[in-house]
């Protein structure tokens, strides 16, 4: 029995993305290019924006679709048991998002080799986290990897800071559950504005550091339309 009236696919896509969490993902890759001393290169940085973006989204389809059984008892709304999107189908787009995110993200031997550690941080966490508390770890790797993509593996000072932040969100997502209201996306869009911390503390313009935390503002707006978890 559904939850509700079948959605589009193009609604129901939405959903399983997530993508109202993205320009956190392209702060993180901006605040890991500047904590690597490195100059923000417009080409290269849409580049790994890009890839990353992907990675993300193949991770929350793959998420959906190894959660489904869970889903169906505990939140028939998302699309899966929902009816919206075939959880074969849900798998195949995740995987094949994440492969291709995997190769735009690895523009040298350095970027390929922190890109394919978060596609495994990504999948360790999609398969585990409903069945160890442990899963967290991988969920805060999965962000601070994004600083080591950016900055080929020279930000990881900066990337342990952003790690932590994230394992700590992670862990009271799990408290909290359903209940948590508007806590969790502003958790989730506070990880902007840690990007923009880092960038201040790495010496970066407050001009970079302001778009930074404009991501804060542009997820939770973007989260009155797509929900971000």
């Amino acid at each position: 029995m559904r939850a509700q009236p079948r959605r589009s696919k193009a609604r129901a896509y939405l959903l399983l993305s997530r993508v109202s969490n993205l320009p956190t993902v392209w702060t993180n890759v901006l605040a890991g290019t500047i904590a690597a001393r490195a100059a923000v290169d417009a080409a290269a940085f849409t580049a790994i924006a890009t890839g990353v973006s992907l990675m993300y989204v193949g991770g929350m389809f793959l998420n959906d679709g190894f959660d489904a059984a869970f889903d169906a008892r505990h939140r028939p709304d998302r699309p899966i048991p929902n009816g919206d999107v075939a959880r074969g189908e849900a798998l195949t787009v995740g995987a094949g998002l994440l492969l291709a995110g995997t190769a735009i993200a690895s523009s040298s031997l350095s970027q390929a080799a922190w890109a394919g550690a978060l596609a495994l941080a990504i999948l360790l966490y999609d398969v585990t986290h409903k069945w160890t508390r442990a899963a967290v770890l991988a969920m805060g790797a999965c962000r601070g990897l994004i600083y080591l993509i950016a900055g080929a593996g020279a930000p990881l000072a900066a990337a342990l800071v952003l790690t932590i932040y994230v394992i700590g969100i992670t862990g009271v997502a799990r408290l909290v559950g359903q209940r948590a209201g508007l806590l969790m996306p502003i958790l989730v869009a506070g990880i902007s504005i840690v990007d923009a911390a880092v960038i201040l503390a790495s010496g970066g313009t407050v001009a970079l550091a302001v778009g930074a935390s404009l991501g804060f503002a542009l997820t939770l707006l973007l989260q009155r339309v797509v929900p971000g978890t």
